[in-house]
């Protein structure tokens, strides 16, 4: 290796050093800074979970609150203006997924893009020679790596009626957690501690549960539609861990237990 590719290389390493050092410096203010006072007007008053949090959970949330706020970029579409009030609310609801998962951020999302009310979603299939599209209604969307596409008027109610069980949000970014494997499959990247193989075994008898009763029309602590498949089923046991714990550790204690788990998040405490 010549002297003046040494040199390039040596050059390059110092300035990507500096950029990561500059970008940590960053996130680390960013985490540290309170929430502005009119954001958290507008949580207290849109988002009634944020008050119910203990003290210690909030000023981690709001740190990531500030962070997502700062990274993320939001796309109003189908008309939308987006104001600081939607961005707000979405990304506190998104946050609180992550919020006691230290080493845990949506490191492939780069977008979110919001339209008033439902919207439809191009999907096509080929089934020997034909083709057929279909343009299903939808609340929202989670693409693999990014991004995350919802409805406002779906965002902002699942955010205000915080105990019924549905979150189109905290759905949606439920997806992008369970992505992190490279699969959307129901079973998301663990930390060191927690058992594949338990959490293997708990979800599918749970899951079983659910596509029984699903089919034979009988009441369940999860919506049918978590019968879907394991991904749907994940994304929905995260609305009901969040928004109906008490009925969920009743109904299904072993799944809670590793919601909890999962989470780093007893909810259950904070009703």
């Amino acid at each position: 290796m010549n002297l003046l590719l040494i040199i390039l290389v040596a050059g390059a390493g110092l300035l990507l050093g500096g950029y990561w050092a500059l970008k940590r410096r960053r996130t680390e203010a960013l985490m540290a800074a309170p929430l502005p006072a009119e954001h958290r007007r507008i949580l207290r008053a849109k988002v009634p979970i944020y008050s119910a949090l203990p003290h210690d959970i909030h000023k981690r949330l709001d740190g990531l609150i500030n962070r997502f706020l700062a990274e993320k970029k939001f796309y109003g579409q189908g008309g939308l203006e987006l104001t600081e009030e939607m961005r707000v609310v979405i990304a506190a609801q998104a946050c609180l997924l992550i919020v006691n998962k230290e080493n845990r951020w949506f490191k492939t999302l780069d977008t979110i893009h919001v339209y008033p009310g439902a919207f439809t979603s191009n999907t096509a299939r080929i089934e020997g020679h034909v083709h057929t599209e279909h343009r299903p209604v939808r609340a929202g969307e989670s693409w693999a790596r990014g991004p995350v596409v919802l409805s406002w008027d779906q965002a902002a109610y699942g955010a205000f009626a915080a105990h019924d069980g549905h979150n189109v949000v905290f759905h949606e970014f439920a997806h992008q957690l369970d992505n992190e494997t490279g699969v959307t499959d129901g079973s998301p990247l663990l930390d060191k501690d927690q058992s594949a193989s338990r959490w293997a075994q708990v979800f599918r008898a749970a899951y079983k549960r659910l596509r029984e009763d699903a089919a034979a029309g009988r009441a369940n602590a999860l919506d049918p539609y978590g019968a879907t498949n394991p991904a749907e089923f994940f994304a929905v046991a995260s609305e009901v861990f969040f928004e109906q714990p008490k009925k969920l550790q009743d109904a299904e204690p072993e799944l809670y237990e590793e919601m909890a788990h999962y989470y780093r998040l007893d909810p259950a405490d904070w009703v």
